[in-house]
């Protein structure tokens, strides 16, 4: 089995060439606009992307070396962008991409949440060339091999493009969720913007990093969108997973669900986030995260 993988960062190109090391007997790897990791795969492709181009105008190229290297199975970084591509040059092939799989059966069977992470879901897609998902994840302590080999694939221009009218700077705070051993998490309870340095004082105490519920980043901007936890942002599975002024909604836990160890901090005795904490404490956060920022720094 052939298995092409795209990915943007350098450390999941990594991680998803392991994983399709062990799905697939030959593994190929992609990256837009930049040179893609070498020693993890048999073949390397740095896609070009052309000034002014943004990378989801890149489809069409990567259609193009699906069709060139004719793989069994495509796996891509579950980013923003990516899954625009992936679903693109899925629907280019007939087929689908699922997403978000968090592991992977004999055969190709993709198991995924379903139903908002209440349930699982195994799925095979029954086209020649599958389109899945994923992170590095599902494939713990799978290892990487592969040659230094890159070769260089010209962009083809799309059919449709979008012009570049102006570039933004994303605002970033800490390392990577998902790799995260400890990460303090905030919700409503912190009343304003400022308070929030309390739980950054938390987090570095613990060398952790600082995630939210939806409403903190949608409705209030106080972090980027990509800190969110939840059904609808990120899933995340840490060490450890301190909940702080978060009320426990479903929506919110299933993305924290696979933590190893809950401590949720809320002043609300009856609030529904003690019913799925490993530990519990009720407490004005204002006077908590200080007495736990000392004594755990």
């Amino acid at each position: 089995m052939k298995v092409l993988v795209l990915a943007e960062n350098a450390q999941t190109q990594r991680e998803l060439a392991a994983g399709a090391r062990t799905l697939g007997d030959e593994v190929i790897v992609a990256k837009i606009g930049g040179v893609p990791e070498t020693g993890i795969a048999d073949t390397a492709y740095a896609i070009e992307l052309p000034e002014g181009q943004i990378p989801e105008m890149a489809a069409d190229t990567v259609a193009a070396l699906v069709d060139e290297v004719k793989p069994d199975m495509v796996i891509v970084e579950p980013t923003a962008r990516l899954k625009v591509i992936g679903a693109a040059v899925a629907a280019k092939n007939d087929t689908a991409l699922v997403n978000d799989v968090t592991a992977f059966g004999e055969g190709g069977e993709a198991e995924s949440l379903y139903f908002g992470g209440l349930a699982t879901i195994k799925r095979q897609p029954a086209s020649a060339i599958k389109f899945y998902s994923c992170d590095g994840a599902a494939f713990a302590n799978a290892e990487a091999s592969g040659t230094d080999t890159v070769v260089d694939y010209a962009f083809v221009a799309p059919a449709h493009p979008v012009r570049l009218r102006e570039r933004r700077e994303l605002t970033h705070e800490g390392a990577d969720l998902g790799r995260a051993a400890v990460v303090v998490g905030v919700g409503r309870g912190f009343g304003k913007e400022e308070d929030l340095e309390l739980a950054r004082e938390l987090a570095r105490a613990v060398h952790g990093e600082i995630a939210c519920s939806r409403p903190l980043a949608e409705n209030e901007q106080w972090l980027p969108k990509s800190s969110y936890l939840g059904v609808s942002g990120r899933m995340i599975a840490p060490k450890v997973y301190f909940a702080v002024g978060i009320s426990g909604q479903m929506q919110h836990m299933i993305g924290v669900h696979n933590a190893d160890t809950i401590i949720a901090i809320n002043k609300d005795k009856n609030a529904p986030v003690f019913n799925q904490a490993d530990y519990g404490l009720v407490a004005d956060l204002h006077e908590a995260l200080p007495a736990l920022a000392a004594k755990l720094a």
